[in-house]
């Protein structure tokens, strides 16, 4: 039976408490993806992120987005943890973690749901640079970015 667990937060997330979620005996991976917020973007220098959420749509579409990455990827279980408010450099602002009977489909189902993630849930993005400005990031912008960013490593 696959298990799913999905929260939105105002608190840091505690990752090593979220690590019995995916313990299973019969699986041999467990794969996690931690989203921390960086110092630096291109030539800006960030001093935190602040994130906005409809709170019931939001953990309505990512308990969605993680069942769909059980059916498709064949995972035991999965944990979607998003942070709301402001997150300082350096913290967790989203950490998924699941588990499967072999590595590959742990390995392939992470980027899948954090793009999901930045497209689908409506979650928004404002980035608070160090010299007082402010920006509100799309998500698909993102997603480009990072892939872009992916490209050229």
């Amino acid at each position: 039976m696959s298990e799913c667990y999905v929260e939105l937060t105002e608190n840091p997330i505690d990752a090593g408490a979220l690590l019995t979620k995916v313990g299973d005996p019969d699986v041999g991976a467990h794969a996690w993806f931690y989203g921390v917020t960086r110092r630096t973007t291109g030539d800006r220098v960030t001093s935190l992120l602040s994130y906005e959420a409809h709170p019931s749509m939001a953990v309505a579409e990512l308990k969605r987005l993680a069942a769909e990455a059980i059916e498709r990827f064949g995972l035991n279980s999965i944990v979607v943890v998003h942070r709301v408010g402001e997150v300082p450099v350096g913290e967790a602002s989203v950490v998924l973690g699941c588990s499967s009977a072999h590595r590959k489909s742990s390995f392939a189902a992470l980027p899948w749901l954090m793009d999901q993630i930045k497209t689908d849930v409506p979650i928004w993005k404002r980035e608070t640079y160090a010299d007082g400005t402010t920006q509100w990031v799309h998500p698909t912008e993102s997603v480009v970015d990072e892939r872009e960013a992916e490209d050229d490593a």
